[in-house]
């Protein structure tokens, strides 16, 4: 099977290996990397973790595992501009630093063989990670505890003043939810590198995923377009146009599509 099959299959799973699946989009993007390859690593972070984790009910080893991860190197990394680095999960466990939702990946695998709890939590701009039935979140990239406060405060230094904190900011991520993350991080990652055949390739991903957006179909034409595409440009604004809601999006889809040649027109 391709790595784009063995992604998708290991979400049919019960229940799914979100971790495995974010290894298939790594050898997508490598294809010197296998999954296979990443057990050794994981295999030895397991034992230093056993060795250094505090005597105590599994309930309470979330957060010092956490800790423990950061305090053996795992961090947020501060490149400026991004690269597509920060969000390929092989990439983050070799050079122990990424994106929040990579670090919580690494984090819930672990926790998942050494039984502790763990759960993701899709908050806008940082994943966070979460102890079902705790009072409080947990930064992946620290282990520091996040209570309503402490969210709002970040969510503001994300997004500014007006944004509001919502109950649907602190809900559960599923497995999908998780994937489709990540293929949009990746997909924006490469877009910014100018690697648009890369980027296409996430783009392409979050649609076969499901539930795909407006956004994201025209995320998809915006790569056509630039890859000079016109057909395959316009499914993918006929379907933005189709699942969109807004108005003024509408507008300027309807009038993007009147602009392009019609079906079979040769370019």
């Amino acid at each position: 099977m391709t790595p784009r099959q063995n992604c998708l299959a290991c979400l049919q799973r019960t229940p799914p290996s979100v971790f495995e699946a974010a290894l298939w989009i790594s050898a997508e993007h490598d294809p010197e990397f296998l999954p296979s390859l990443m057990t050794e690593e994981l295999d030895l972070l397991q034992r230093q973790l056993n060795t250094a984790l505090p005597t105590l009910p599994t309930a309470e080893l979330a957060q010092p595992l956490l800790r423990q991860l950061n305090h053996m190197g795992f961090q947020q990394d501060d490149w400026n501009p991004p690269r597509p680095e920060s969000a390929l999960l092989h990439k983050i466990v070799q050079r122990r630093q990424g994106q929040p939702l990579g670090l919580a990946l690494i984090a819930m695998e672990l926790a998942r063989r050494l039984h502790i709890v763990l759960e993701g939590v899709n908050f806008p701009g940082h994943f966070l990670l979460r102890v079902p039935g705790a009072d409080h979140l947990l930064d992946p990239c620290s282990g520091r505890r996040l209570y309503p406060r402490d969210c709002r405060e970040l969510l503001i230094r994300q997004f500014g003043p007006d944004m509001t904190l919502r109950a649907e900011h602190m809900t559960r991520a599923s497995p999908l939810d998780m994937l489709q993350r990540m293929s949009r991080n990746l997909r924006h990652l490469h877009l910014v590198n100018d690697e648009f055949m890369a980027s296409l390739k996430d783009a392409d991903r979050i649609v076969e995923l499901g539930q795909a957006t407006s956004n994201d179909h025209l995320a998809r034409a915006n790569l056509y377009q630039t890859l000079e595409c016109p057909q395959a440009e316009r499914f993918d604004l006929e379907r933005a146009l189709l699942l969109s809601h807004d108005p003024i999006q509408r507008l300027k889809l309807t009038e993007r599509l009147n602009q392009l040649p019609p079906n079979g027109a040769l370019h």
